[in-house]
């Protein structure tokens, strides 16, 4: 089975194409499972309206029905699900455990890109310090062990912009590895820095010394397109390239996901 399923929507802000595009660009490179997770949108208790990276909480039943007309439209030739890509906001998780089973999602992913909440918190994709790295590790654990989430999105999220790879960021991902066994969570290795960027030196992750210690710590791993344009999936070559990079990682490589939905 080939699957993704960390794909966005133009709702988000950053990203490009119709709905339906993202699903004929998974077909064209055989695909059989794709899973919308576009980026939660908060029910902000500040009033804070203006999140640069995510759909307005307003567009969210629009979301839902726009992927689940696609799921019906597609049953037999690809399995669409309805998801979101999550931080961990400790205001909010009460709100997002109700949310999801009200709307039976079919599964959520913890992609950690705030620290507390992003209508203040830092990001961590600018992490620099090694107390910085810390604020991740802490947040990105207490996210896992809420339970919710089928699996941590880029993990490695914190080396976008930390150089070297140092005893600070070892520490980290042994961590992480330690949080994602416990809780029987498996580790996206992402592939959208590098649609962007063109090359994984510029990319900053997947980064290879910390999934060096992914292996090592024997954490399962699954590929996250992270799709933000159509043509990311219907191109193969990060998709190809990384299945070499992976190879190492034999059973523990997941080519599809045990979900944690939310469904009757």
């Amino acid at each position: 089975m080939k699957a993704n399923y960390h794909t966005h929507t133009t709702r988000c802000g950053h990203a490009k194409g119709a709905d339906e595009d993202y699903v004929r660009a998974a077909l064209s490179r055989g695909f059989g499972v794709l899973g919308f997770s576009d980026h939660v949108p908060w029910p902000y208790a500040s009033g804070f309206t203006s999140p640069t990276v995510r759909m307005h909480i307003g567009e969210l039943p629009g979301y839902l029905r726009s992927v689940r007309d696609l799921k019906a439209r597609y049953a037999g030739k690809i399995e669409v699900l309805a998801g979101f890509e999550c931080e961990h906001f400790p205001a909010y998780m009460g709100w997002l455990e109700d949310m999801a089973r009200e709307q039976k999602l079919d599964y959520l992913i913890l992609g950690n890109h705030h620290d507390q909440t992003d209508e203040t918190g830092m990001y961590f994709g600018n992490t620099t310090t090694a107390a910085q790295i810390r604020a991740y590790v802490d947040s990105t654990i207490k996210g896992l062990q809420t339970g919710l989430f089928s699996y941590l999105a880029h993990p490695d999220l914190f080396m976008r912009r930390y150089r070297p790879f140092d005893e600070n960021c070892r520490a980290a991902a042994h961590e992480l590895c330690q949080a994602c066994r416990e809780m029987g969570v498996p580790m996206e290795y992402n592939l959208h820095m590098r649609h962007v960027f063109g090359s994984p030196e510029a990319a900053g992750y997947p980064c290879a010394p910390f999934f060096e210690i992914v292996l090592a710590e024997r954490v399962p791993v699954l590929l996250g397109v992270d799709a933000h344009a159509p043509e990311e999936l219907s191109d193969p070559f990060e998709w190809d390239r990384a299945l070499g990079e992976l190879a190492p990682f034999g059973e523990l490589f997941l080519d599809h996901v045990p979900l944690r939905g939310f469904g009757e």
